[in-house]
């Protein structure tokens, strides 16, 4: 019978807070596995070195490198691919031969723990027992004496490795978070939290439950002296009103503002690319106090000291424009963002249309266009719009489908060529079939069809195909199509173009 293969946290550093099922399974174990840095001791095996049976085997599983450098041909990623292999075959070994093993894991073993690799190559070939341990975040906390979370407050764990404007945006959205991961790190850490506005009530906590544990603000902290065995805590505390999504929306003024109301910049961010947002744009994005859009759109937005973020769902675009306009209204500096275009199914309209209510009649508007997701996938395709050429969106959430039909026939019987917006979503699969029946009452089978699927951004796709082989079931909510008109071609070289000529 093969062995028993047990993943076992032994906690952040103190032995007293091992648990007492895990001090069983070590007592007991045949062997004792765990990991090590070249040239240095396992604290996993410190905190547990009392348990360890003197019949047991002890495999420490040593890391070729800690810091990323090396010279294997798949570098980093490669040379910890092997380790782990290798690890697993040595721990394997002693399972076939019938040994229980221990695999000692700092903190939790699921929580940033290298038993998960191991777990990952071992656990189906093996009966495997997991014990949790106490996480170091969860050590820290009870260090800092502050509460971590409290009511409805989010508590985000954010690895000190992101990239510095991810980890500050992050950090801005959330009510508390644990960044792990620190040493050379540290630096861009404490950037991040200054942009994000959390460097004042972040606090740091080195070695929590081992000798050398030390505390304080992070404002204070020498990056020199920063250990990887180390975090941040920037604790919430949904009584102090910094979240800004449970802000209230903003009521018509009752009373005349103290002060005149500030312009309100309607800002078009372009499909994806940082590169196609516009200089103008990016300008007005640095100079304002708050970014109000739809979620994904706001995260786009680079985090910095002073910027307040105001992210929404994606159904509630008056509520949106009544809140930046009622931020407008008391003076303060603010930018509504949309994708591509504002003024092309974006924000620009519900905007103008919130703005009616005389409780914003001071406001004034300034919309700054975008690159459209149209002229995105129209330039990846070649010159599909290269003459007159219609826009559509294939949403009914506004408007009733007797609308949208009546207007493919008139586009279709106009020989236009059409972009079509928001073709499809998870709760309408049927209309791009729909409308694909509606133009072929006018439209010829082999007119040119362009699909655009994430273009400008991860996953980006394009294809080009025609109306009466258009496979409705491979259009989503992230596609754009340009159907082409009578005269719309494709070249040799697979180009897609419309003639700005018409024959009569």
């Amino acid at each position: 019978m093969t062995g028993r293969f047990h993943g076992v946290g032994v906690g952040p550093g103190d032995p007293e807070l091992i648990t007492l099922k895990a001090a069983r399974l070590i007592a007991a174990a045949d062997v004792v596995a765990y990991h090590a840095g070249v040239g240095k001791a396992s604290n996993a095996r410190r905190i547990a070195a009392s348990l360890i049976p003197g019949s047991a085997v002890e495999e420490q599983l040593t890391y070729p490198v800690t810091t990323g450098a090396t010279d294997h041909p798949g570098g980093y990623t490669g040379v910890l691919a092997d380790f782990y292999e290798e690890s697993a075959a040595r721990l394997a070994a002693h399972l076939d031969a019938g040994r229980d093993v221990v695999l000692l894991s700092e903190g939790d073993p699921l929580f940033y723990g290298s038993y998960m690799y191991m777990h990952d190559r071992l656990a189906e070939r093996y009966e495997t027992e997991i014990v949790p341990g106490v996480p170091a975040f969860a050590a820290a906390t009870a260090v800092a004496a502050a509460p971590l979370a409290r009511q409805t407050d989010v508590l985000t764990v954010l690895p000190g490795t992101l990239p510095e404007p991810e980890l500050a945006r992050r950090l801005a959205d959330t009510d508390a978070a644990v960044v792990m991961k620190l040493g050379r790190t540290f630096p861009a850490v404490r950037r991040a939290l200054e942009s994000a506005g959390r460097l004042e009530h972040a606090v740091y906590v080195e070695r929590a439950s081992m000798d050398g544990e030390r505390r304080l603000p992070v404002a204070e902290v020498d990056p020199a002296t920063v250990p990887y065995f180390s975090l941040v805590l920037v604790t919430g505390d949904s009584r102090n009103g910094r979240r800004s999504r449970d802000r209230p929306l903003p009521e018509p003024a009752a009373v005349e503002p103290a002060g005149p109301a500030a312009e309100l910049l309607v800002v078009g961010l372009g499909p994806g690319p940082g590169r196609w947002l516009t200089p103008e744009a990016s300008a007005a994005l640095a100079g304002v106090d708050h970014v109000v859009g739809y979620g994904p759109y706001v995260d786009r937005v680079p985090q910095r000291a002073g910027l307040t973020r105001h992210a929404s769902g994606n159904t509630v675009e008056i509520d949106r424009a009544r809140l930046a306009l009622g931020l407008a209204r008391d003076g303060e500096s603010v930018a509504v963002v949309s994708g591509g275009d504002a003024g092309v199914f974006g924000m620009a309209a519900a905007v103008f249309e919130a703005a009616e209510d005389p409780a914003y009649r001071d406001v004034p508007v300034r919309v700054l266009p975008g690159v459209s997701a149209v002229q995105a996938v129209a330039a990846r395709a070649g010159a599909p719009v290269g003459g007159d050429f219609a826009v559509m969106s294939l949403s009914d959430r506004l408007k009733p489908w007797e609308v949208i039909e009546r207007r493919l026939r008139a586009v279709a019987e106009a020989d236009l060529a059409l972009a079509i917006y928001n073709p499809a979503s998870r709760s309408r699969t049927g209309q791009v079939a729909a409308a694909r029946e509606v133009l072929l009452e006018h439209r010829k089978p082999d007119t040119v069809v362009v699909v655009g699927r994430s273009v400008g951004r991860e996953g980006e796709s394009l294809a080009v195909t025609t109306l009466g082989e258009l496979d409705p079931a491979g259009v989503d909510m992230r596609c754009l199509l340009i159907v082409g008109a009578s005269g719309t071609r494709v070249s040799g070289a697979g180009r897609v173009w419309t003639p700005r000529w018409v024959q009569p």
